[in-house]
Formats: C-alpha cells, structure tokens, sequence
C-alpha cells in the first residue's frame, strides 16, 4: 500500500488527465454503445514513460447486433485509481476544514469541491450558476464583426484612458504572442493608454500579461488595463474598448463624501476580526484614491449572542483602530436583522440565540403572512411594547445595545471618526416590512403578501377596527393573493380593486401606520444614543408595479403609496421630527434592464427615486445613497452622478453621502479600480481629464 501511494504521490499532471480521458470514454461509450475501434495505452504510474503492457488497454468491439463496446482493465490499475481518489477526498476535506475555520464560508457539511471552486469563484467576482457555467459578473459590450482597428489616441500625463469619439465600439486585433511591456514606455502605445505607476497596482506581474495591437501593419504593446476585455477568435485577440457617452462636467459642484461598505462577513461570529491584514491593505488601497470613509454592519446577532446584556464588541475594536489609524470616517449600521437568504448574502449570521430560545417557545414574535408561516429574518413590530423579551420590550433591547455601542466607542464619537449611524428598522436593516421573502417562495417581481398575522398585530388591528365602529374590519385582506401574483391577478390590488375602498383604505392606512410609528419609536431613543451624530433610517427602492395605480409591491411592504396619495411624505415628516437622514437605495433602470420581467413588472426607479428624493428635500430631511448593486461602468457611475447633483436645480440641493456595494475582489481589479476613483474625483467636484462633455 505505501509503494503505491509513493508512485501515486509521483504521478505527473499527464498521467491524470490521460485517466480522465479514459475514464469519460468509458462513460459515454456504456451510455450511447458507439463503438471505438483504437486502442489507449495508459503511461506507467510509477512516472516513467517507457510503454508497460500489463497496463495497456484492452477492447472488446461487439458486432453490429450486439451491445456496445466494452474495455477490460487490470486489477492493479483500479487499486491505484481507487488510491488517488481517496488522496484526492482527503485533500479535499482538508480544503473544507480550513475554509471554515479561517476563512468564514458558509460551506455546506457535505460539500465537495465543486462546491469550493465555486465559493472561490464567487469571491472572486464570478457568478457561477447552479449547472457550473461560470463567467465573469461584470458585463460585456457586444463587438461589431469585421470592424476596422482604430487607434485612440491618450495623453500620458494622465490616469484615465483618452479616446476620440467613438459611436461604435473601438476593436484592435492583436497576434496570439504576447509580450513583456513596461508601464512607464506610454509613448509606444497607440491603441489604449497606459498609466502611470500608482500606489493601488494591485497586480505587479499583470504588466507581463499585454497583447500587440496591429494598425496598418505596425505592431505596437497594450497593458493590463484592457485585459479583462481580450478574446481569443482565430488565435487573435481582440480588444474591446467601450463606446464614449457624452457626460456631464462636475468640476466646481459640491463635495459629496463616498464610503464603501464592507464585506459582510468581516466579523465572524466569535466577533473576531477576518483578515486584519487584508483588511488593512485594501482599505490603504481606498485611502489612496481619496475614499472618505468606510460602513460596516454591527451585526446584533454577534455582539449579544449569547446572553441578554451581554456584548462583546472586540472584532469592531481591532476593526475601527485601523480605520482611524488611515484617518477614514466610519459610519456604523445598528443590524437587528439576521443576514442570510437575500440577494447578494455571502454569510448567515443569524439573530442572537437566546432571541430564538424564546421564538421557540413564542414564535409570535416574529412576523408572519396570512399562511402562518414565521420570518425569523427580525422582530415582529407587535412586540415593540410588549415585555416579552425576558422582561424587556423589543424596543428596550434596542436601546441597550445603541447605549452599548455608545459607551463602548465614545473616544471614536468624541473625535468624529463615527460620522454616522444608521439605526436598522426592519430586514436588510430598512424600514418595510419583510413582505418578499424568498425563503418562502418569493421571486422578482411579485407583489409579496401582507406581514400582520402575529397575535400582537392582529391584537392592535382589532383594537383599531373597534375604534373606527367596525369590528369585522379586525382581520386581513382575503384576496391580495400570494407572494408571486401580479396586481392585475387580485381583487385588492387590480385597478379600482378593494384597495381604494372604505376597508382597503382602512387596512392600509392601519398597515401603515405601524410602519411608521415603529420607526418613530426607536429613532427617538437613537437621537437619545446618540446625541451629537447624525442618526439615519433606510428605505429600500420598491420600484416594481410603480407605474399600476394601486402599487401593489409598496403597499405589502407597508409604504401607502397608491396614485392618489403621496406614502413618503409622513415618513420625511417623522424623519425630520429626530432630525434624522434619509439612507435610500434603489438600483438604476439600466441595471434593471438586466431582468427578463423588468417592462413586464411596469418598474420604474427613476420616477421612484424622483419622488423620494423631492419628498425628503421638500420637507427638509437630509438624504444619502447606497448602490443597490455593485457597479463598475462609466454609464452607472454617470447614473448615480446624476442623481447625487441634481441638474439645474435651483436649490443647490445634493446628497449628504453616497456608499459604494461593496468592498469586493472585483472593485479592487485594475480596470475597475481606476473607473472608482474616476468617480469619486467627480463626487469631490474635482475635474477629470478625459471628459466628454455634452
């Protein structure tokens, strides 16, 4: 047994792929009986490469009435196959124990390494789909075919690509070789511009990876810059240059602050730092390109896991002394909210265990649809004044965690590096209810079903049914449908539905209301926190359905925003009661594109954002932005520039802030890196090079 492992452990990369070979023959020779008439010879397994012929393959050619063909190995042969395989699962296992232990992967327990190379890949900035076809996540410009090369010519004095105006795309074909190309010999460059060195090259051997463009015959070296935009047709490689877009000249416009949210899983659940190191070097990275500042989730379910009152805030410790060593702001989201089961989760942190000691015991304090079926995603909005959380309110544990917070990091609030706080109000940490939970079947763009079934909002319903005189008004909506009905589907929700009758309006305006006054409740004890710093909520951009009259989507969420009434305006009103910022997001239309359903689903973000953003300034209320998706194209940059400084409004009105979703492998690509702080030089107001003004 140790002589064969000692010649498996020698086995060259040859000899295992010549396996396989014969391996899948075998496979799709038993499944389709075709019939195979050579004969392989396998390379001996102790590494030496001179013929064996106790190894050679055998066959057995059926005649054309019988089955298919059939191949005879050696006996010795399937010990060693059966060797490396037990090699390979032991590795294997290996690979999973280290992952979770130190690399905070939500692995399953019986993972196996289709499921590794996908989490690497994921982390890497791929999407790898359920069937394993994996590509890039950033999108491709389409080519045209036969394009002639065109040469852009770029200054290089400067850090951003320089092109002339291109309506189509500009296309250079190169030769197969590649060749070595030193970054500071930007004079050689005709087709695209090479940069500068900067303290963010992240890849310093990415300069050996360059291509030759050809024009006329001459060839000259491209860089790396382009080189996540290279195929291979016809041992060519053709490089994609995007279209130019006409943009607007930010330079002289307010400063807008940009932070970047952190990874999710930056702290584990022993509330340790992940990667101190990486971590330290990827924010000097951000703090080179004039980042502002950082936000990181305090997640609940980590800090007071454990015991009532109990906290422990030491990962945040060792994270916010590395921040304010960079002279980064901060800015801190309080997550009552498990995380884990929505778009874009990469861990599962849930809520803290003696929460779920008692759910067991009271599942009522969760939310829960007309089914019965509980969301353990946060709190039910029911239990904010009732003392079931052993003694305590929910309202109450809110508070002492924020006051926790407060003492614990006063020295970080006293100095101003906390610059602010955004208090969690419901799932995802916004303020609506969890009415599209895909835990429980729910997919884009359905309307979602109302969350009001535990005892303690139904309770607070029938009271309100019996101060309005009608006592059988105490119950929910019997024809809203479900969780993936379109509007037009339901009795409540089509046009002139039950929505905009005496009852509907009743619910709602019930429905609604417990929206708000939870948000008033507890950001009335933040502004008590955290006196001194500005406090915010978030709203998520529920922007499917918006262009129905009834908008069915909002109105499940708990928003009352049908065509005839104005839902945001009595939350700017609460906000501005505790002086506090609006935190709204809402991807772009062109990002929405993406989906099949987005016409269908009748979407419309920008008159969404249109109409939050005016409600908020028309009554005062400060608003910052985050990225609901991750972006890395000049076109949603642009997009987001636009809706941060308003054109020609009269009022010089902008956001407080934006953060960027999220500190990931993918923004810290060269390409994109360099796209990034293109951006946030026009968020400062500051002028960029290579504008193409309208």
């Amino acid at each position: 047994m140790a002589t064969d492992m000692q010649k498996l452990m020698a086995t060259s990369d040859e000899d295992d792929d010549e396996e396989m070979d014969v391996k899948e023959e075998d496979d799709e020779a038993n499944e389709n009986g075709e019939k195979n008439l050579a004969e392989q010879v396998m390379v001996g397994i102790d590494g030496n490469d001179q013929y064996d012929p106790h190894l050679q393959m055998e066959e057995q050619v059926s005649t054309p009435g019988g089955g298919g063909s059939r191949r005879f190995r050696p006996v010795e042969e399937k010990e060693r196959t059966k060797l490396r395989e037990r090699h390979r699962r032991a590795i294997t296992a290996r690979i999973l124990a280290g992952l979770r232990r130190h690399g905070n992967y939500n692995l399953r327990v019986r993972a196996d390494i289709n499921d590794v190379i996908g989490a690497l890949a994921r982390e890497a900035g791929w999407t790898v789909l359920p069937d394993g076809t994996t590509y890039p996540t950033r999108t491709q410009n389409s080519r045209p075919v036969g394009g002639a090369t065109v040469t852009a010519v770029a200054s290089p004095s400067s850090h951003l690509a320089s092109q002339q105006n291109p309506s189509p795309s500009i296309v250079g074909v190169s030769s197969g070789c590649r060749n070595s190309v030193d970054y500071n010999n930007s004079c050689r460059m005709k087709g695209v511009f090479v940069p500068t060195p900067s303290p963010y090259d992240l890849s310093p051997s990415a300069g050996s990876q360059t291509s030759g463009m050809l024009r006329d015959g001459e060839q000259t070296q491209s860089h790396p810059l382009i080189a996540s935009a290279l195929d291979t047709a016809n041992d060519k490689q053709i490089v994609d240059i995007p279209p130019r877009y006409p943009e607007r000249d930010f330079a002289g416009t307010p400063y807008v602050p940009v932070n970047v949210m952190l990874p999710l899983g930056i702290i584990n659940m022993k509330c340790e730092l992940v990667d101190p190191d990486g971590i330290l070097k990827k924010l000097r990275f951000l703090k080179s390109i004039n980042v502002d500042g950082i936000m990181v989730d305090c997640w609940w379910g980590v800090v007071e896991a454990h015991s009532p009152q109990e906290y422990n805030w030491s990962g945040y410790k060792r994270l916010f002394q590395i921040v304010r060593e960079l002279k980064l702001k901060i800015q801190v989201v309080m997550s009552f909210h498990e995380c884990g089961g929505n778009v874009g989760d990469d861990v599962c942190i849930p809520l803290p265990h003696w929460i779920a000691e008692i759910g067991r015991s009271n599942p009522d304090i969760y939310f829960t649809d007309r089914e019965g079926r509980r969301n353990h995603e946060c709190l039910s909005w029911g239990i904010d004044k009732e003392r079931v959380l052993r003694g305590r309110t929910a309202v109450e544990v809110y508070f002492d965690y924020m006051r926790s917070f407060r003492i614990e990091f006063d020295e970080y609030f006293e100095d101003g590096i906390i610059s602010m706080v955004e208090v969690g109000l419901g799932p995802c940490g916004e303020l609506r209810y969890p009415s599209s939970p895909v835990k429980h079947g729910w997919r884009y763009p359905g309307i979602g079903e109302f969350q009001c079934y535990d005892q303690y909002l139904l309770k607070s319903l029938r009271k309100a049914a019996e101060m309005r005189g009608h006592c059988f008004w105490a119950r929910g909506p019997e024809n809203a449908g479900s969780y993936n009905s379109q509007p037009n589907e339901t009795g409540f929700f089509c046009d002139g539905g039950d929505y905009d009758g005496y009852y509907g309006r009743f619910f709602l305006n019930w429905y609604s209301q417990v929206l708000v006054d939870h948000g008033d409740r507890v950001l009335s004890l933040a502004k008590l926190a955290f006196e001194g710093t500005c406090i915010a909520a978030k709203l998520s951009g529920i922007h499917w359905w918006y262009k129905t009259a009834s908008h069915a989507s909002e109105l499940t969420a708990g928003i009352y925003n049908p065509c005839n009434r104005d839902g945001y305006a009595i939350i700017s009103t609460m906000l501005k009661k505790h002086g506090a910022a609006l935190d709204f997001t809402c991807p772009e239309s062109h990002m929405l594109n993406q989906h099949g359903d987005f016409h269908e689903a009748l979407a419309d973000s920008e008159g969404l954002a249109w109409q939050v953003l005016n409600s908020a300034w028309d009554h005062c209320v400060p608003v910052a932005s985050e990225s609901a998706v991750p972006c890395h194209s000049r076109l949603g940059y642009n997009k987001i520039l636009d809706n941060a400084k308003p054109l020609n409004d009269p009022d010089g009105r902008h956001l407080l802030s934006f953060t960027y979703l999220r500190l990931s492998p993918e923004l810290m690509e060269r390409q994109n890196f360099l796209e990034f702080e293109r951006f946030i030089k026009r968020m400062h107001g500051e002028a960029v090079l290579d504008l193409q003004v309208q």
